[in-house]
């Protein structure tokens, strides 16, 4: 029986990462491309791999993470997105789905993506918040972390921005946007950082957001980011923000890639 050529598709998939050990494959854990993989094959019989624009580490949570994948199957991309939400557990959904170019790579063909961290302040845990921003117990200078934000906007070595270990061709990175943003739509006031690449190091965000933090709560002056960026080493720099906080929100691409 003759093969049937294989097509690319691109998904948008959101998801709650609380209860998966991150992105990537790991054995014996449950991971977000496992439960992908795994309701690929239930839906089309085939042994598919995808790729994820972001290996997001346990407790990330996703609002736009872009997957590629190759496959036989003919199925429509509309098709494809009702069937895997009919699948996939209630945590994971693919938002849309689309026909792509042949080589197009979710990670390869990127040319920018956001991120967004979220903040509780106050006196009091937001219990139902817990796994979704990180409760700092103190009103933050928010007009500190807007002035200290902006000297991590243009290209720079992020060296002090990436956690110790992880290996680089270069840790030159161009960060087109840094936006502070307050939110008192709720009972507990939220605060969003936004942080917007050409790419990012392993930790990236959540560095950048453990050193505003800690310009927001007054221990150091905005001006010291400019500090820590020249140093050039982890040390430099504030704490990384635990992870339940991030949410990869956004990735861009060349509309060349897309066939529809």
């Amino acid at each position: 029986m003759t093969e049937l050529p294989e097509r690319a598709l691109q998904l948008i998939v959101s998801y709650d990462g609380t209860n998966y050990a991150g992105w990537q494959i790991q054995n014996d854990q449950r991971t977000i491309q496992g439960a992908l993989e795994r309701t690929l094959l239930k839906i089309t019989g085939e042994k598919i791999r995808v790729t994820g624009s972001g290996r997001t580490d346990s407790g990330v949570h996703a609002i736009g993470q872009v997957v590629s994948f190759r496959m036989q199957s003919q199925l429509s991309p509309d098709v494809m997105r009702r069937a895997l939400n009919a699948e996939l557990p209630p945590d994971i959904v693919v938002q849309s789905a689309r026909n792509a170019i042949p080589e197009f790579n979710a990670i390869d063909c990127a040319i920018k993506k956001r991120y967004r961290y979220l903040l509780q302040e106050g006196r009091i845990d937001d219990v139902f918040s817990r796994q979704y921003a990180w409760f700092v117990k103190k009103e933050l200078n928010f007009a500190a972390m807007q002035a200290a934000a902006q000297h991590l906007i243009g290209e720079h070595d992020f060296a002090s921005f990436e956690s110790v270990g992880s290996e680089r061709m270069t840790t030159v990175r161009h960060v087109f946007d840094v936006q502070v943003l307050r939110s008192e739509r709720h009972e507990f006031d939220k605060v969003a950082i936004e942080v917007e690449a050409n790419g990012f190091l392993y930790n990236m965000v959540r560095i950048i957001v453990g050193t505003l933090v800690d310009v927001g709560k007054g221990r150091r002056p905005p001006e010291w980011v400019a500090e820590v960026l020249a140093a050039k080493k982890r040390t430099a720099g504030g704490m990384t923000a635990p992870a339940h906080g991030l949410y990869l929100l956004r990735v861009d691409y060349p509309e060349t890639c897309w066939l529809d």
